[in-house]
């Protein structure tokens, strides 16, 4: 290759460079840079003075740098996070150029052997986040209707799901059903009239309630 041929190659692979760098300083960066502010400094909701103020940062107050744009950086901080000037920052203990702020948050051009190119804000690897797990929501009870020795829900109690069900010795008094689950109540008598079903509780049985000896919630 020729002199002029690797000139011109140099000059290609210099303004790539140059591409690449500008259009990552203006994306959000994988990871934080640690910045320092030089002086007392408004914090915008975005990147100019034509932005609402939303917080104030004094001077030595350390900030999380996310990126840069324009003569603009993004912090995050205690408080409020937003816009600052770039002329308000250093970055390990730099100044920072307004006019190419990301680079001295961790963007390189050049090097001994020709144009390189470190991509990224801070000393992170870019690559995807990690999913966020969240946890999994609280499944409900299955419903039940529960059983009671006397009237109004007194003495002992068992309760059934649906498909269950239990045989009982000296009858049921009343019953809890805030379900709403169909309940079959028997006897022993073995007549058909001898089963009654209910949908909803009961504070009382009566006298029939003193005979069962079957009870069976259905599916």
């Amino acid at each position: 290759m020729n002199r002029l041929s690797r000139k011109l190659m140099l000059k290609i692979a210099t303004g790539v460079a140059v591409a690449a760098t500008a259009l990552v300083v203006f994306l959000p960066a994988a990871n934080a840079a640690p910045g320092v502010v030089t002086g007392n400094v408004n914090v915008r909701s975005g990147p100019g003075t034509n932005y609402a103020v939303v917080d104030t940062l004094v001077r030595g107050t350390q900030v999380d740098v996310q990126r840069c744009q324009g003569s603009w950086c993004y912090v995050e901080k205690p408080g409020p996070d937003g816009w600052v000037s770039a002329s308000y920052l250093s970055a390990q203990g730099r100044p920072v150029n307004p006019s190419q702020p990301g680079l001295s948050f961790g963007f390189t051009i050049g090097g001994p052997d020709g144009p390189q190119i470190n991509i990224g804000v801070g000393n992170g690897n870019i690559g995807p986040r990690p999913p966020v797990i969240r946890p999994e929501p609280p499944r409900p009870s299955r419903a039940q209707a529960c059983f009671f020795e006397y009237d109004r829900m007194g003495g002992d109690s068992f309760c059934l799901r649906p498909g269950e069900s239990q045989r009982v010795r000296g009858g049921i008094g009343s019953i809890e059903n805030r379900a709403g689950l169909t309940v079959e109540l028997c006897t022993d008598r073995g007549r058909r009239d001898d089963c009654r079903t209910y949908t909803t509780g009961a504070n009382s049985l009566g006298w029939f309630g003193n005979s069962v000896s079957t009870v069976r919630v259905a599916r």
